[in-house]
């Protein structure tokens, strides 16, 4: 007679094994997330160290300019991509008027383009030999100092750039928040006497705030962690101080402690953020009632769609054909043998950031699932803090650290063996993928976590239940429900690397350049139709997560609007 087996009891064997993995899954993640936040602590710590005299020159001289020319362009930043990202989003969501459809995927091409990109575009555009002066000149017959033509190297030049392909930032969160409000609320401020424009303002922005600031702080970030532009533009900024302070000058520590201050700046932009996001919230009543669209009409209608054309025409269509048009005059071929190795390598370092960036991303995420507690949850904003952080400052934070220890290693060696080891580490593809990693890891993050979310916990429990173990579980249920949410993350962090030029243009190993780089190159020294080339595949595969991102916003909607 066969004995009957409780599977309670074989549970109850199996949980040790399963408490001993959680344990260690939990470990990583906090061992990951000290890991990534190494970086940013060696950038704060060497505010106490003492640098070779470039500092005391740089407070003497240029840090108010800095300071002055950092802060201008954030707020003029901030206000133009705050302004045409909500004013388009809630023109694509609440009105209908011809080419509403289009501009809806349209809105978001301009993400596609790196600003530095959109910097060199405008300059061939917009210099004095380039078309529009030189048309400028062929209708009128005047003379080069006959006419005053607005300089497109400047501060405002530079403002212009970073809201034409930021602004996409607030748009797309905008629009996410406006197709997931209610039309009960905006129903009720219109029997109470509001217009459109009026419930608008009082109900509709408000309730779409939390994702409007987020969307300006992403803007805001991605300003002042910017340097190809504001290089190529003049503009001094931290960034550029960073550059300067480490090559021109040689002093590593001077270009810390400015990496320290603009730190500094960026942390306090997120945790202003977070403190107005958590403030700000907002519950629909009852169930939900899709948003009625106005149809517009006659002037109406022309008004809404020139709105909405403009920034696309602006970001995405002129510089893509002013790009094209230098690449078919005078550009590189793509497919030589210098131009394939620098796709190669940027390829190669892309694959390998998003493989690392996914795999840690979720290493954290379902750590904070098995086990969620305050360890977990600190380890997961830890580890989300790089995305804030200036790909140069990361640069500064990993080098310098690697640099001493590598230093180190060869002293040690000299000594005791009597060789030499050189840049070990420092100098080599693993160094420039960690930073990678620390940069874009929350990019995964968001994405993966979002995805764990929609999983009920009655599947671990399931799982469990059957004898599967966390590492079984995450394998055989969750993973085919994350793999989706995985492409996803794993296409943004790609596409990001590609863009990268900050730490790519002070981290990566010597005679090993990517496409960002060679455009940068190119253009720094004013050969803008040879950088189209480089400057053309970043923006074609720039375009590959931009048309995902708006077709899971679009499909994100809880129902559908009258009148559609």
């Amino acid at each position: 007679m066969t004995a009957a087996v409780d599977p309670r009891a074989d549970s109850d064997r199996r949980a040790p094994a399963r408490d001993r993995a959680t344990g260690a899954l939990s470990i990583g993640a906090i061992l990951l997330a000290a890991l990534v936040a190494a970086p940013i602590l060696g950038v704060i710590g060497a505010l106490a160290m003492p640098s070779q005299g470039a500092w005391r020159h740089m407070v003497d001289t240029v840090l108010p300019l800095y300071v002055s020319n950092t802060l201008a362009l954030g707020a003029m930043v901030a206000l133009g991509a705050g302004a045409v990202g909500v004013g388009a989003a809630w023109l694509v969501t609440m009105c209908r008027f011809p080419g509403r459809a289009a501009f809806e995927w349209a809105l978001a091409a301009p993400l596609a383009f790196p600003a530095y990109v959109m910097a060199y575009a405008y300059t061939a555009l917009l210099d004095h030999p380039g078309p529009v002066q030189t048309a400028l000149r062929d209708a009128t017959g005047w003379g080069p100092r006959d006419y005053w033509f607005p300089e497109v190297r400047s501060l405002g030049g530079a403002a212009l750039m970073f809201v034409l392909v930021l602004y996409p930032y607030v748009y797309l969160l905008a629009r996410a928040a406006f197709l997931q409000q209610s039309a009960r609320a905006f129903d009720v401020a219109r029997t109470l006497g509001l217009g459109p424009w009026g419930a608008f303002r009082r109900v509709a922005l408000p309730m779409a705030r939390p994702a409007v600031v987020t969307g300006v702080a992403l803007a805001l970030m991605e300003t002042l962690s910017d340097f190809g532009a504001v290089a190529h533009f003049g503009v001094q900024t931290f960034s550029t101080g960073v550059y300067r302070a480490w090559f021109a000058m040689g002093d590593r520590i001077a270009a810390a402690q400015l990496s320290a201050c603009l730190l500094i700046f960026v942390l306090a932009l997120v945790a202003l953020e977070r403190a107005q996001r958590r403030a700000a919230r907002y519950h629909p009543a009852g169930g939900f009632e899709a948003l009625a669209c106005f149809r517009l009409r006659g002037w109406r209608a022309a008004a809404a769609a020139l709105a909405c054309a403009l920034p696309v025409l602006l970001g995405f269509v002129a510089p893509l054909a002013m790009l094209g048009e230098m690449a078919l005059r005078d550009g590189h071929s793509l497919f030589g043998p210098r131009y394939l190795r620098f796709t190669l390598n940027s390829i190669t370092l892309a694959a390998l950031a998003a493989a690392l960036c996914v795999l840690a991303a979720v290493i954290l995420a379902y750590a904070e699932r098995l086990a969620p507690g305050r360890l977990t949850a600190c380890a997961n904003r830890v580890a989300g803090m790089g995305y804030a952080i200036p790909g140069g400052v990361i640069a500064v934070g990993v080098m310098i650290p690697l640099a001493a220890l590598d230093n180190g290693l060869d002293a040690w060696a000299r000594e005791a063996l009597g060789v030499s080891t050189g840049l070990l580490l420092s100098g080599s593809i693993g160094v420039l993928l960690f930073a990678y990693l620390v940069r874009f890891l929350a990019v995964a993050l968001n994405t993966v976590d979002a995805g764990f979310g929609k999983i009920t916990p009655s599947m671990d429990h399931a799982a469990r239940t059957l004898g599967a173990g966390p590492a079984g579980a995450l394998a055989r249920v969750h993973a085919p429900i994350l793999s989706g949410a995985l492409l996803t993350a794993a296409l943004i962090v790609f596409v990001d690397v590609m863009k990268e030029l900050p730490a790519t243009l002070i981290m990566r190993p010597f005679n090993f350049d990517t496409l960002a780089v060679q455009a940068h190159r190119l253009a720094s020294d004013e050969r803008l139709t040879q950088a189209a080339t480089p400057s053309l595949v970043i923006v074609a595969v720039g375009m590959i997560p931009v048309i995902v991102l708006s077709a899971r916003i679009r499909a994100s909607r809880p129902g559908r609007r009258a009148g559609e």
